[in-house]
């Protein structure tokens, strides 16, 4: 009985090798990676457009493994408003421009909208404040605790920035992926983290003339050395008040699609 099933049986695993041969030709065969890369191609990308702290802008992804991304960025902010400190008015330009760098890594790569962990870079920082100063003639201002009177024949004014280290090490997390892993094209990405800029770069340049208060004794700003003395005093007082900056927040929404 086992000689006359011997044929049938050969012939049934015959077929069955030729079918799996015909469908792994037509790329039927699944790898192990294929219901986590989505598709069976090795190499994926996504792109985003993003509002985040550090103003709008875009990002694009690579699929580097299956749990790992590398992306890159940039955002750009703009805006002015008017201010005044210790008697002087700041015109001010705040003028946020970088290009960024992650590294993402999901820990688990089966979700769809997976936690990541991103190290990373800001590889170009330009984050900086420019600002005109001025004093009308006759009123009082101070530089570091110490009063003056801008002189109506010659009042002080000038310029004034705030800059940051060029490059800047970032640390974020968050959940999304920019390149999913499941077959979805769309997707949502939320992160918070802090950039490490460093303290603030303060710069303060005045002219013009000033005063002893109710006095006729006057000497310019920018050559007395008692006067330039108190100035880099203002500039440290300016600086300590913006050094929190150091650990710059970062929070971003990013809207996704995977091609």
């Amino acid at each position: 009985m086992f000689l006359a099933l011997a044929p049938a049986l050969a012939a049934s695993a015959g077929a069955q090798t030729a079918a799996q041969a015909s469908a792994d030709s037509l790329g039927g065969s699944a790898g192990p990676d294929a219901d986590l890369r989505g598709n069976h191609g090795p190499d994926r990308l996504g792109v985003g457009f993003q509002a985040s702290s550090l103003g709008l802008g875009a990002e694009v992804a690579f699929q580097v493994t299956r749990t790992t991304n590398l992306r890159g960025g940039f955002s750009i902010f703009s805006y002015s408003r008017g201010l005044d400190h210790n008697g002087i008015h700041y015109d001010g330009d705040l003028r946020w421009l970088s290009g960024q760098a992650h590294y993402d890594w999901f820990p688990f790569a089966h979700f769809a909208h997976a936690f990541h962990l991103s190290p990373g870079l800001l590889v170009y920082n330009d984050n900086h404040v420019d600002a005109t100063a001025t004093v009308p003639g006759g009123n009082n201002f101070n530089l570091n605790h110490v009063t003056y009177e801008s002189n109506p024949a010659d009042p002080v004014s000038g310029t004034g920035g705030v800059s940051f280290n060029k490059v800047a090490p970032t640390i974020l997390m968050g959940f999304g992926n920019l390149v999913p892993r499941h077959g979805q094209h769309f997707s949502v990405n939320i992160e918070w983290g802090i950039a490490f800029q460093g303290g603030p770069m303060v710069a303060l340049n005045l002219t013009g003339s000033a005063c002893a208060p109710q006095t006729p004794y006057c000497a310019n700003v920018a050559t007395t050395p008692a006067i330039q003395a108190n100035v880099q005093g203002e500039q440290t007082i300016l600086r300590n008040d913006l050094n929190a900056l150091r650990y710059y927040p970062l929070v971003s929404l990013t809207l996704g699609y995977r091609f």
